[in-house]
């Protein structure tokens, strides 16, 4: 197998990563900051939901409170909201505790090597397998804006990998995290997903499960958890995604933007970094080094550790007439979904390029979109809509 030491090196890009401070670390008591207030966290008296939330709820024919109280669980097809506007988030305190993130499970889309035949024509030839490495501890110190992002599906709770990214409109204080559409929408078999949060730096010291069940709540979730009260997917991904990718795979991105479930201060500010996002990536070939972090969830990994992979990357064609896809050696496995692609831009520092989308069942390379003109038109809507708030 290829040595990745030399590919790290000339990218850099563990070194962007490394923080040198932080605006709020694993030392300070999450549980003293006070509830969230502000424009996102307004209460509506009627429904007791913040924000608007209780109106989207009743418009499709759902009681708030039985919500919260439990009809979330509800995935009947009329109630399986799916449409871009339809996305309803509301905040149940308490609901996503320490042993329920450590159960989720992984939402793989792995690929057969017949879902591939397709596009083999523009394709690459497949890359060796690059084991991935555990990221370096405490995760705060190293790679703080990765962390996982939990929701509700039909099948259980769910784990995937997600980044915080800055927001143009919101230098300093970004809100937005970056993950891929089937992270928080079913795609063209179903809606969004429900009770979507984000942990930055999840499990910062390392700890293995056993050690997790006496964890402090502060080494498990160092920067808390936020919620989100808004996502935003390709419209590609939610009318053509499918259980292994399907031809919404090159689309298969999502932006969330979060709010903290205690605290008012933005998840920029609180982590300490974010990483910009870049439309114009180089071509493929002048790229020497592509980088994927997240948390790997499924066999031989069990989702508690961050990891990381380094690779040049390669072509990778699904079906013919949608974008080729970035494809890189990588043994990391499903709950590494959504995690970030990072890039080392002109002045040597990451930058965000693509996210972990889909990978083969023997799990030696992963693939993740590029992200063109759409991509870029969802994340400056989504700024956009928080432009100053």
């Amino acid at each position: 197998m290829r040595s990745i030491r030399p590919l790290l090196a000339a990218t850099g890009l563990v070194a962007a990563l490394t923080l040198t401070a932080t605006a709020c670390g694993p030392d300070e008591d999450a549980a003293a900051k006070p509830s969230a207030t502000g424009p996102a966290a307004e209460q509506d008296p009627a429904a007791g939901l913040p924000g608007d939330l209780g109106d989207a709820l009743e418009k499709h024919g759902v009681d708030p409170e039985k919500w919260k109280g439990g009809e979330w669980k509800n995935w009947d097809k009329d109630k399986w909201l799916r449409k871009a506007e339809d996305f309803v988030n509301p905040v149940i305190d308490g609901l996503w505790k320490p042993d329920r993130m450590a159960s989720a499970d992984e939402p793989a889309k792995t690929m057969a090597a017949g879902d591939l035949s397709a596009g083999q024509d523009v394709s690459d030839p497949e890359p060796a397998p690059v084991p991935a490495k555990p990221e370096k501890l405490p995760y705060h110190r190293h790679a703080a804006p990765v962390g996982k992002v939990f929701f509700d599906s039909p099948e259980g709770s769910m784990v995937c990998s997600g980044t915080v990214v800055k927001d143009p409109k919101n230098p300093g204080r970004s809100n937005l995290v970056w993950t891929a559409g089937h992270c928080v929408h079913a795609g063209a078999g179903g809606g969004w997903y429900r009770n979507i949060v984000f942990v930055p730096s999840y499990n910062d010291q390392g700890k293995n499960a056993a050690q997790l069940r006496t964890a402090q709540p502060q080494e498990i979730a160092p920067y808390g958890t936020y919620w989100a009260d808004w996502a935003a997917s390709s419209g590609a991904w939610i009318s053509g995604g499918g259980p292994t990718g399907g031809a919404g795979a090159p689309y298969d991105y999502a932006i969330l933007h979060v709010k903290p479930e205690k605290g008012t201060k933005s998840l920029e500010e609180t982590v300490g970094n974010a990483l910009p996002v870049s439309f114009d990536a180089p071509e493929i070939q002048q790229i020497s080094g592509m980088g994927a972090w997240g948390y790997p969830a499924g066999p031989p990994y069990d989702g508690l550790l961050m990891h990381q992979c380094v690779d040049r990357p390669g072509r990778l064609s699904i079906t013919p007439g949608t974008p080729t896809m970035y494809r890189i050696g990588c043994t990391m496995t499903g709950g590494s979904s959504g995690g970030g692609w990072f890039v080392a831009g002109p002045d040597g520092k990451s930058m965000l390029v693509s996210n972990t989308s889909i990978g083969p069942v023997t799990s030696g390379w992963l693939a993740g979109p590029r992200l063109d003109d759409d991509a870029r038109r969802t994340f400056t809507m989504m700024s956009d809509k928080f432009a100053g708030r």
